[in-house]
C-alpha cells in the first residue's frame, strides 16, 4: 500500500468515527435530553429551507450564471406551481397539484418553444 491509499483509508475511518460519535452521542446519556424551545421552533423550518436551497438555484441559474432572459420555462413553471400550492394549501393533494401544474407549464414552453 502506498501513502495515498493509507491516507484515504485513514480519512474514511476518521469520518466514519466522527459520524458514529455525533449520531450516537444522544443515546449515551441516561438522562432525558430536550431541545430548547427556540431550537425546536427553528427546526420546523429546516425542510423548507433545504428544499429552497435545492430548488431556487436551479430555477434562477443556468450553467452557473443568473438567468438573463425572460424566456426560461423554469421561471414560469415555478411561478405557476407556487401559485397553485398557495391557492390549494390545506386542501389535500396540494403537492401533487403543484408538480402537475408546474410541469403543465414547463413542458410546452421547453419542448414546444425551446425555452
Amino acid at each position: 500500500m502506498n501513502d495515498t491509499d493509507l491516507w484515504t483509508l485513514g480519512v474514511i475511518v476518521g469520518l466514519a468515527w466522527v459520524t458514529v460519535l455525533t449520531r450516537c452521542l444522544f443515546f449515551m446519556s441516561n438522562e432525558p435530553w430536550h431541545l430548547p424551545h427556540w431550537a425546536q421552533r427553528g427546526l420546523q423550518y429546516a425542510p423548507i429551507a433545504a428544499l429552497a436551497a435545492v430548488v431556487v438555484p436551479e430555477v434562477v441559474m443556468a450553467q452557473g450564471h443568473l438567468t438573463s432572459t425572460w424566456q426560461d420555462a423554469r421561471i414560469y413553471a415555478a411561478l405557476v406551481g407556487g401559485g397553485y400550492f398557495f391557492w390549494r394549501q390545506g386542501q389535500g393533494q396540494a403537492v401533487l397539484g403543484t408538480i402537475v401544474s408546474g410541469m403543465a407549464v414547463y413542458l410546452p414552453l421547453h419542448l414546444g418553444l425551446g425555452w
